[in-house]
């Protein structure tokens, strides 16, 4: 199979492309990135000379760059769109860019799916689509409410894909997925800032109350219900992959403290965001009729991504050494505001 994957620089692009390239001898991957200030080469750098896999900078909103890509081998059969502007907070700030990517970006890759006869597209999108809910899960059968600029463009985005199918009928497959964490991620999400920020000494930022609860699941989980969409999913469906590990972001932080041995005294509790949705459930049982089961638990996983945090600091130092903006982005989101 020759994949298309878009966004492949970025952190749950990345671990899915190691993930097929382990898995599948007989598999091509052409990695399909911007290298936006998240997509990072350095993720996938020990593959560069692999020749299974090949690199192409352009953007999903650039039709010619897209066909460029779609020209590096014989035939592609899969496009997997991973590419996206994913951070709430940044789309607080500024729309814009994610109405761009996540809107028009996912249009003008169903375009290509529907010019050179893609055999299958898996469009990744997320359980933020859905809203917040207080009791219960979210079934792939769920209305959707996003409650944030960046949940909102992925719900457009989402809609795209749904109308072509419909319309022109694309084989086209949709997967939510609860809160990743694992290796490579990058430190702007609250697992890898305060694991990094403790690292460093650095005060800890929990929003509001820190009781907002999120479902986690480790990134090589979500890969293989990815993988299985991709293999044994029926076109025209949605699919919701859960880690079945719900927490609230306190017990998030104090975990992170105990793995490293610190003081909740480096725990400080902000100002909390806009629209800051409460709480995140969604129910998998459909994708668990195909064989999926989160293999990594919570506890395995935080313990695994602390020890690869720690084992890595020359990654996550270079982002934040040489990303001012982020660095000023964290230290005054408030002023901005």
């Amino acid at each position: 199979m020759n994949l298309l994957v878009t966004g492949g620089a970025g952190f749950i692009g990345s671990n899915f492309i190691r993930y097929i390239l382990s898995n599948y001898p007989d598999d091509q991957v052409i990695n399909f990135d911007k290298l936006t200030y998240a997509g990072n080469l350095d993720n996938l750098k020990d593959l560069e000379e692999n020749p299974r896999y090949k690199f192409f900078k352009g953007d999903i909103c650039d039709a010619m760059a897209v066909e460029k890509a779609l020209s590096l081998v014989d035939q592609v059969d899969t496009i997997i769109n991973f590419a996206a502007e994913s951070h709430v907070d940044r789309s607080i700030l500024s729309a814009g860019d994610f109405v761009q990517t996540d809107v028009y970006g996912t249009y003008i890759l169903l375009e290509a799916v529907k010019k050179h006869k893609i055999s299958r597209y898996i469009h990744i999108s997320t359980d933020e689509v859905y809203g917040s809910i207080e009791k219960g899960s979210f079934t792939e059968e769920s209305p959707i409410k996003p409650n944030s600029p960046y949940s909102a463009s992925k719900a457009g985005g989402d809609l795209q894909v749904r109308a072509y199918h419909k319309t022109h009928n694309l084989p086209v497959i949709i997967t939510r997925s609860s809160n990743n964490y694992g290796p490579y991620h990058y430190p702007e999400k609250i697992i890898p800032l305060f694991i990094t920020n403790a690292i460093q000494g650095k005060k800890l930022p929990l929003y509001g109350d820190g009781k907002n609860v999120r479902d986690w699941l480790y990134v090589e989980d979500n890969c293989a219900g990815i993988d299985l969409v991709l293999r044994k999913g029926k076109v025209g469906e949605i699919y919701n992959i859960a880690g079945e590990s719900e927490r609230e972001n306190i017990d998030i932080t104090k975990i992170i403290l105990k793995e490293l041995g610190l003081s909740k005294d480096l725990i400080e509790f902000v100002k909390d965001r806009p629209g800051h949705d409460r709480r995140y459930s969604i129910d998998c049982s459909k994708l668990k009729k195909l064989g999926y089961k989160p293999k990594v638990s919570f506890e395995q996983g935080i313990g695994m991504t602390v020890k690869w945090f720690q084992e890595n600091r020359a990654w996550w130092e270079r982002i934040k050494e040489k990303q001012k903006e982020y660095r000023e982005f964290q230290g005054n989101w408030y002023k901005k505001r």
